[in-house]
């Protein structure tokens, strides 16, 4: 069996065991599915039965779960219980404002992340810094930062936008790129703290290796040795580090896309949870959970494929 069947293989049970405990979760949390009816003293308790026979939460919760699990194979993740539209419209209109965040911000992360690694492995006093900014990059929470930029450069100077994608009136590229540079640098600053330090951890960890060393006799400068050999050797495992960080911030965009308004899923999530909406938050799950797993699966073979020593020990 091939190495990508191999991890393929693993893969499947792995999202299994995850639906079984996001559908146990789910339904372990207080008031249930059908809390936004009980609390209406207009709905009757013959309407309530009816409710769950239809929603197919009279059967025991075993037969749920095979139910649900092979709706969602097939595409069918049933009815938000807040409007009645389809789970699979709500979130299908939602996925492009987070894919246009997420991909922009990862970006701009990458960037980042590649000239401060490199300089801080070059440079001691770039380092000092790069590390400073780095532990403020991580400590600061996202909500607070989020918060503090608007404050910052929406309130006080009124530079941009404090929320949304787009202003009511309509804009163009520039008002579009507007509502971007807060909610981008807030996922840019919280990522690229630590994919530079692992960057350059990488870079040094080459030129610490016999070729740096070879070169070096050859009379080949510092910068040439890290630009042209040192950084080659470091990306694969940076590029896996991003690879599997990209499914995590899209999924963890919940936080800075509620701060900004931003009109993504994860904002989808955060009415579903304030409203019950259960089958959203159960979809919302399943698929963050698929495109970690999926993620983690494509980074797997990519290193498998790109590096000779992982193809040996296999």
């Amino acid at each position: 069996m091939s190495f990508a069947a191999r991890r393929l293989a693993q893969a499947v049970p792995l999202l299994l065991i995850i639906s079984l405990l996001v559908f146990g979760l789910i339904h372990a949390a207080p008031g249930g599915p059908l809390s936004l009816y009980l609390d209406n003293p207009n709905v009757r308790p013959e309407d309530i039965e009816r409710l769950k026979r239809a929603m197919g939460l009279d059967k025991p919760l075993g037969a749920q779960y095979l139910s649900w699990l092979a709706s969602f194979v097939r595409g069918d993740w049933g009815y938000s219980y807040a409007d009645g539209r389809p789970v699979t419209e709500r979130m299908l209109e939602r996925v492009p404002a987070t894919l246009q965040l997420v991909g922009i911000s990862t970006v701009v992360a990458v960037i980042v992340s590649i000239g401060v690694g490199v300089g801080a492995a070059m440079r001691r006093g770039v380092d000092h810094a790069a590390s400073i900014g780095a532990v403020a990059g991580l400590s600061v929470p996202v909500f607070w930062l989020g918060l503090v930029l608007q404050l910052l450069f929406s309130n006080t100077l009124g530079w941009l936008p404090s929320s949304g994608r787009a202003s009511f009136i309509g804009g163009g590229l520039a008002d579009r790129l507007a509502h971007l540079v807060l909610p981008v640098t807030v996922l840019a600053v919280a990522h690229a703290a630590g994919w530079s330090r692992y960057l350059r951890g990488s870079v040094r960890l080459a030129l610490a290796q016999p070729f740096a060393n070879a070169a070096r006799a050859r009379g080949v400068t510092e910068t040439r040795i890290v630009l042209r050999h040192a950084l080659r050797h470091a990306l694969l495992p940076f590029a896996t580090v991003v690879l599997l960080d990209a499914s995590i911030m899209a999924s963890g965009a919940v936080v800075t896309e509620s701060v900004f308004a931003w009109p993504g899923i994860g904002s989808l999530f955060t009415e579903a949870l304030a409203k019950r909406d259960y089958t959203v938050l159960m979809a919302f799950l399943m698929c963050a959970s698929v495109a970690v797993v999926m993620l983690s699966f494509l980074a797997d073979v990519a290193v498998h494929a790109l590096d000779p020593r992982t193809r040996n020990a296999s």
